[in-house]
């Protein structure tokens, strides 16, 4: 239904509501002054009703036809921006450098493993490792104070943040979750832009910087940390960041490795942290609410105009 359509209709609703009204005035036995008083009244009302109206199946119309195209639009689109370049240079510091810190770190906690006998098979190498390691180390420090300005100063990061505190909507996607891996649900929970995984590894990597970055620089600095601290307690911190280390590789490899690239529905992996990209099926299916929005947000940047929605496309923020 056009919007010539809908005003011809409303128009035939209040004419037929006011020769009723009409009609009953004049059986109504009133003087002259009285009745003339009633049909400006009534006449009144009826003219603010059909603006009412009107605008309101005008609007309806209007974001019916809007969210019409914008629909159509994204239909045709096969990829959505995801991550900025910003956000996914971050990503690439922090597991390159996590990488080396591991494979340069536990042959140290297993030193009559395979994997130590490789590493280090001499003294030189042994050296070289070591300088790697704190090479990697300065990097993650360095990647995790920008990260910390990101959220802070810049918008996209800020948006980001938001979406990755944990709610209470969090815990519901859970136990939804749960009764859709036993049955109880017909499908799994609907999530926006992180779902309680990804918030989880997001957080895991927050807690596991400041153990490992607080232990590591009194590792590093020991001497300048034995003048003011007991020798236990440079014993302690070994301890905590040896563990540290372990628990960070064994939640990297068994729940960050499996839910990003070993997972079935992905494997042999996905290359989102490269280009940033997500493909509208996967929008659509991991991240429901998310692409809700994006539709909304299109419709309502949308240029308004006389002949009713906006023709033209127009690039917004989807985040």
């Amino acid at each position: 239904m056009d919007t010539d359509e809908i005003k011809k209709e409303v128009l035939e609703k209040i004419e037929s509501r006011y020769a009723e009204a009409l009609d009953r005035i004049e059986k109504s036995g009133l003087d002259e002054k009285s009745r003339q008083e009633i049909v400006v009244g009534v006449s009144e009302t009826l003219l603010r009703k059909a603006e009412s109206i009107l605008d309101g199946g005008l609007k309806s119309e209007i974001l019916k036809k809007r969210t019409e195209q914008v629909r159509k639009e994204i239909e045709e689109q096969e990829t959505f921006q995801r991550f900025t370049l910003v956000f996914r240079v971050q990503h690439i510091v922090l597991f390159t450098s996590v990488i080396l810190l591991v494979f340069t770190g536990l042959p140290l906690k297993f030193p009559e493993s395979l994997m130590a006998e490789l590493i280090f098979p001499s003294e030189g190498a042994f050296m070289f490792a070591k300088l790697i390691h704190r090479l990697a180390a300065a990097a993650l420090i360095l990647d995790s104070l920008f990260h910390l300005y990101y959220i802070v100063i810049t918008k996209d990061g800020r948006n980001n943040f938001r979406h990755l505190l944990p709610g209470f909507k969090d815990a519901g996607d859970v136990l939804h979750n749960i009764k859709y891996f036993i049955g109880r649900e017909k499908s799994h929970a609907r999530f926006d832009r992180f779902s309680y995984i990804e918030k989880f590894d997001y957080w895991a990597v927050y807690w596991g910087i400041v153990v490992m970055v607080g232990t590591g620089l009194g590792l590093w600095f020991n001497d300048q940390f034995m003048k003011f601290l007991p020798k236990y307690l440079l014993d302690v911190l070994k301890e905590m960041h040896s563990d540290e280390a372990l628990l960070a590789t064994l939640a990297i490899v068994i729940w960050h490795f499996y839910n990003v690239h070993f997972n079935p529905s992905r494997f042999p992996g996905t290359m989102m942290w490269w280009h940033g990209k997500i493909t509208l099926e996967e929008i659509k299916k991991e991240h429901p609410l998310e692409y809700e929005r994006i539709v909304m947000r299109r419709i309502e940047d949308m240029p308004e105009d006389k002949n009713g929605p906006g023709t033209e496309r127009v690039q917004v923020d989807d985040r």
